[in-house]
């Protein structure tokens, strides 16, 4: 039991690690190629923090656990704004200037209400899963192509100030991407290792471990990046890697693991698709009222998040 659990914090350790290795090393390169600061900040640090979602729904998949990748999407997009969004708003208030990112918070409701219609029938086959992965590719080049635009001056500005500190030489934005996706590998390795062990020893399915330990696990990347973020008056930065990410878990980790395995739902309940649902519904009406997710929104926030961990100890 030890070890095992010395392999789920080595894991998520190294998930974290691989994670700010692979935006860092990404960011640079994609800086060196002429990419705007707003269209990395929607694309490639979304997608980046969202790595470890990926790379552990892939192994898993290869495993035959696909549950527990389906448990941790669910349980990571719950957690990347109830608890991530939660806590950056307790620290500071966000206000949130983009539009662009006010026009992608319904695209991401309605990503997520396409996976419930899709899980509808108690599983997710392979035309399904091919279907999610084609829209990941829509969504990262229609992204791209709206960022490329532009935002408002003071929006611009604050993307460009998130990245300043990512140029860097580029060998070492390589050294970085390799190291990032190499940390990634082995740390989703030993995550489901550890994870498979203790729901088998302690008689709790793969979708609870993927929904509660695993998930709070792989949304560290979208904490980190969040909170100081928001720290730095960077809300935008903070709104957009959550978002993106969300819809990333949803498309492209999802999407790749029922092509890859198609897989039932079974452990999954009811209540853990409203709470994701729902989670992702209640940004719309906290952010009616001037854009600003308030720190008392956040407290909100964490009670929910709070009480839907309680709803799952057995």
């Amino acid at each position: 039991m030890f070890l095992n659990s010395l392999y789920i914090l080595g894991g998520l350790g190294l998930l974290a690690i691989g994670a700010e290795g692979l935006v860092r090393g990404s960011s640079g390169l994609a800086l060196r190629l002429g990419v705007t600061a707003l269209a990395i900040g929607l694309t490639v640090v979304a997608f980046g923090t969202g790595s470890p979602e990926l790379v552990l729904g892939i192994e898993a998949a290869r495993a035959g656990n696909s549950e527990l990748a389906l448990g941790n999407v669910v349980g990571s997009n719950i957690s990347n704004i109830a608890l991530v969004l939660g806590l950056a708003a307790l620290v500071k208030p966000m206000r949130v200037r983009s539009e662009l990112i006010r026009r992608e918070m319904p695209l991401m409701i309605a990503v997520t209400l396409l996976l419930c219609i899709m899980l509808y029938d108690g599983r997710l086959s392979r035309p399904e899963g091919l279907v999610l992965v084609a829209g990941a590719v829509a969504y990262t080049v229609f992204s791209y192509l709206v960022a490329k635009h532009g935002e408002s001056r003071e929006v611009d500005e604050e993307f460009d100030e998130a990245f300043t500190g990512m140029k860097q030489p580029v060998w070492l934005d390589i050294v970085l991407l390799a190291a990032g996706l190499a940390a990634l590998l082995v740390g989703a390795s030993l995550l489901l290792k550890g994870a498979i062990f203790v729901a088998a020893e302690f008689g709790i399915s793969q979708v609870v471990i993927g929904l509660t330990v695993v998930a709070v696990g792989t949304s560290l990347p979208e904490l980190a990046t969040s909170v100081t973020s928001t720290v730095r008056d960077e809300a935008d930065v903070a709104f957009g890697n959550v978002i993106g990410s969300n819809v990333f878990n949803i498309l492209a980790v999802l999407g790749t693991v029922a092509v890859i395995h198609p897989f039932e739902i079974n452990g999954l309940r009811n209540l853990d698709l409203a709470v994701m649902v729902a989670s992702a519904s209640l940004l719309l009406p906290l952010m009616w009222r001037g854009s600003v997710l308030n720190r008392w929104e956040g407290a909100f926030l964490l009670a929910g998040y709070a009480g839907y961990m309680y709803s799952l100890v057995p």
